[in-house]
């Protein structure tokens, strides 16, 4: 028998016309590249050196890349946490580590600044709530958490914002083919210029967050590194 609700079957009109949006929005992009190729930059880069270059910072005795192409909680930011935490715990260092986390698909709000979370309604969109006001976040709950944010029971508070763990060495990338895609279908929605739609979300990458051709590029190019695999969405 199955016991899963209506409610939990289907998404709410918001969510159920933002995914409409986006099948259209899509196809309507993937038919006219079949005409005019969808134009991407071939390196974008967020400082020096080129989407290949970045990968050359794996260096670590242990590696490790979690794929995340979509919200799921605490996870994708726990899990990079955890494995440094046990390797350390084992024997290895933060140091000696290297981790890689690749938000992609429905995983690339965590990427932005607060500004884009309330000006796009991330948090709505994406159906990630605040952990504090358990309402669609306006803000990036995993950017500069306060203390005490994030507890797991049997060990108390964790220090897993995205900031904390780039300390900690962990590499941030972000896929530049869904933020071509899903900025679009919000200027579709909003009326207004894709290309500006665009030219906004990638001013508002957070600080060392380097974008990818691709997620799917860019995981490939981790296993390329050495790294493991792991999903985290």
């Amino acid at each position: 028998m199955n016991n899963t609700s209506s409610s939990e079957r289907t998404p709410a009109p918001g969510r159920r016309n933002f995914l409409t949006s986006i099948a259209t929005g899509a196809a309507a992009l993937g038919m006219a590249s079949m005409i005019h190729p969808l134009k991407l930059d071939a390196n974008p880069v967020t400082g020096p050196g080129d989407a290949d270059a970045w990968f050359s910072k794996i260096k670590g005795k242990h590696r490790i890349v979690f794929d995340v192409p979509r919200p799921h909680e605490i996870f994708p930011f726990a899990w990079p946490k955890v494995f440094l935490l046990t390797n350390a715990a084992t024997g290895t260092p933060e140091k000696d580590n290297s981790v890689v986390v690749v938000l992609r698909h429905d995983g690339i709000p965590y990427a932005f600044e607060d500004r884009l979370w309330a000006k796009y309604k991330f948090g709505e969109t994406f159906k990630i709530d605040d952990p504090a006001t358990k309402a669609p976040s306006v803000r990036n709950p995993f950017w500069k958490p306060k203390p005490g944010d994030f507890k797991v029971p049997g060990i108390g508070n964790v220090d897993i914002g995205i900031d904390q763990l780039q300390d900690s060495g962990v590499m941030f990338c972000v896929c530049d083919m869904a933020m071509t895609v899903y900025s679009a279908v919000a200027a579709m929605g909003m009326n207004q210029d894709p290309a500006e739609v665009k030219k906004d979300w990638l001013s508002g990458l957070l600080p060392g967050v380097q974008p990818m051709p691709s997620g799917i590029w860019a995981i490939g190019r981790a296993q390329e590194h050495g790294c493991t695999y792991c999903f985290a969405g």
